[in-house]
């Protein structure tokens, strides 16, 4: 089983006085970068010039862009290479940039660079074009699993900016706080560390939050407890919440799960890297998956790597890829830098043996025949209340209306968890909330409880219970329409045509980068524009159907282009009907 004693060896030093940010980035871009015109290479033709890394570790222990591949980059890489991003946090650069007042900030292009992207290495996220001077702030999280200490204390960092603070739960099971203003910043990291909590590298070109299975530990019909392994990962991506430089400076973003259940709740297929439970000669370890990812030109199911790690390799064989990918990576084209591009490039095998030379021993050994998950598997649903493992108690799955919450909610959740439960909470990727250790018998006063009756329902209704939807443009700036009210309505109006035999995924995102995760839904709604027929420009959604989760997973195609979001629930009632064995509602003449 994984353990805590041979993660020092993979993490950097302690951190220590850095060079000036000039002396680090001195250099001109001299060569161009351009990819093949085809892909992938037949074996072997991968010239051994394309497979030096182009990335150089400077003084403070950041990995910078070798000189002779600089040209031709993107402006996010020019941003990085102007000033250290790490250094707001390593270098305690947040403290002098939060007395700056915005006005000063943004008269400068590095302190605006700073506000706008820099920060989002200590994961903020400048709200500029909807609510200019407040960030909203993301959280690590690993596995989901957070407690009520942490749930209070995030809720009086929310409930202090009134009508501008609210949470949301994300796609990648963690936490996400709106509101917050820049010279408040400092105070916040502060409290995020007391309640053993972190924001590092949650955003830009680093590692996401590491997901895991929610019911991990509880389940009765679990594989393996995802959460040693989610944590081990989440300190060695974060060395330990003190920064780690040496996976940083990644040519994108990049997503880990460690799948712990058949139910696959951790979406495998559209991780970077996936951890599949799996036997080699009678040792318990994972089979690896690469190369998943969305994004708006293309999406990718992950790929087997053929490779086998044992579950104390969880660790060394994700640093090894990780460094594969920031040595080898491209970055130009924003829209081709994800990992699945450079596989594209390289051709599997050749990816896999730059990993293998990553790793400490310079082996990889293939891939299982097989690995645990059972094929035939029907996912079950983890909203409503069902028992764990350990006798006398229950865990209680909690519907988040489109992973929304304000303050009171989050209080009252505290105050839930630590009066039921053992003050612990769960956050899911389809942005719900489990409720664990709950006993037996105090599960009917626990479902009496105003906040379930009237807010986060147990049992929601078919269509509501699978909706999802990314922050959308009251807060985001790239949405292109208004998601999370618009979600809610459209679902509700929906139900009042038609009724649905079973849960229907319904996911919205508000632009193409589909943070609401449309491809994996039964029905995806991604943002546009689009004119009506009087020709005016309106509000729009691309209409995707047929992804599936589980084992046999499929990302969805494209069903409807630029339809207008005024006209959207007919259309999705009649699709309802056609594809998911819906029936149309009796309904009154004069109703509308």
């Amino acid at each position: 089983m994984a353990s805590s004693a041979s993660l020092q060896r993979f993490l950097p030093p302690s951190p220590h006085a850095a060079a000036s940010s000039s002396r680090r980035r001195s250099g001109r871009a001299r060569a161009a970068v351009s990819l093949p015109s085809s892909f992938p290479p037949a074996a072997g033709e991968v010239p051994a010039e394309r497979l030096e890394p182009r990335v150089e570790q400077r003084e403070g222990g950041y990995w910078v862009l070798k000189d002779k591949y600089r040209a031709g980059l993107n402006p996010q890489e020019k941003v990085k290479l102007e000033k250290e991003p790490m250094g707001l946090f390593m270098e305690d650069g947040i403290k002098d940039l939060a007395k700056i007042p915005m006005e000063e900030i943004d008269a400068a292009k590095l302190t605006k660079d700073d506000v706008d992207v820099r920060l989002k290495w200590l994961g903020l996220f400048h709200r500029r074009k909807h609510q200019y001077g407040r960030f909203m702030m993301r959280l690590k999280l690993p596995n989901g699993v957070t407690t009520s200490e942490q749930t209070r204390y995030l809720a009086s960092v929310i409930e202090a900016y009134g009508a501008d603070g609210c949470a949301d739960v994300t796609t990648r099971q963690n936490w996400q706080i709106r509101g917050v203003t820049l010279p408040d910043v400092p105070a916040i990291l502060d409290g995020l560390r007391a309640v053993g909590l972190t924001s590092l590298q949650s955003g830009m070109d680093n590692v996401r939050n590491p997901v895991g299975n929610p019911l991990a530990g509880i389940d009765p019909d679990e594989i393996v407890d995802t959460r040693p392994y989610t944590n081990l990962l989440s300190a060695y991506i974060t060395n330990n919440a003190q920064g780690n430089p040496n996976v940083t400076n990644l040519p994108r973003k990049w997503n880990v799960c460690v799948i712990g259940s058949h139910d696959l709740y951790e979406h495998p297929h559209i991780n970077d890297l996936a951890y599949m439970p799996a036997v080699k000669d009678g040792k318990f370890g994972f089979n690896l998956l690469v190369g998943g990812f969305i994004s708006p030109k293309r999406w990718a199911e992950a790929l087997p790597l053929d490779a086998w790690v044992a579950g104390d390799d969880v660790v060394p064989v994700c640093k090894a890829i990780l460094e594969a990918y920031r040595d080898l990576g491209f970055r130009g084209n924003r829209q081709k830098t994800r990992m699945m591009w450079l596989i594209d490039e390289l051709g599997m095998e050749v990816f896999r043996s730059e990993v293998e030379k990553r790793m400490p021993n310079g082996a990889l050994e293939r891939a299982a025949p097989e690995d645990l998950i059972d094929k035939k598997w029907e996912r079950r649903d983890y909203l409503g209340v069902h028992p764990q493992k350990q006798a006398g108690l229950s865990y209680v799955g909690l519907h988040v209306p489109v992973g929304r919450l304000q303050a009171a909610d989050m209080l009252e959740l505290a105050r839930l968890a630590d009066e039921y439960g053992t003050g612990e909470l769960r956050l899911t990727v389809e942005q719900n909330i489990v409720l664990p250790n709950v006993r037996n018998e105090r599960l009917d006063a626990l479902l009496a409880e105003p906040l379930l009756r009237e807010r986060l329902s147990p049992q929601p209704s078919l269509l509501l219970k699978g909706l999802v939807a990314c922050t959308g443009n009251q807060f985001c700036g790239q949405a292109i329409i208004e998601t999370k009210a618009r979600a809610l309505q459209v679902t509700r109006d929906v139900e009042k045509r038609v009724s649905v035999p079973r849960t229907v995924r319904m996911h919205w995102t508000g632009c193409p980068n589909s943070c609401g995760q449309v491809q994996v839904a039964d029905i995806g709604f991604m943002g546009c524009l689009t004119k009506d027929t009087d020709g005016k420009v309106v509000q729009a959604a691309d209409i995707f159907v047929g992804g599936r989760v589980g084992s046999d997973s499929h990302l969805a195609d494209v069903y409807r282009k630029s339809v207008p979001c005024k006209d959207l629930v007919p259309i999705v009632a009649d699709l309802l009907v056609e594809r998911f064995g819906a029936v149309p509602r009796e309904r009154e003449e004069d109703e509308e």
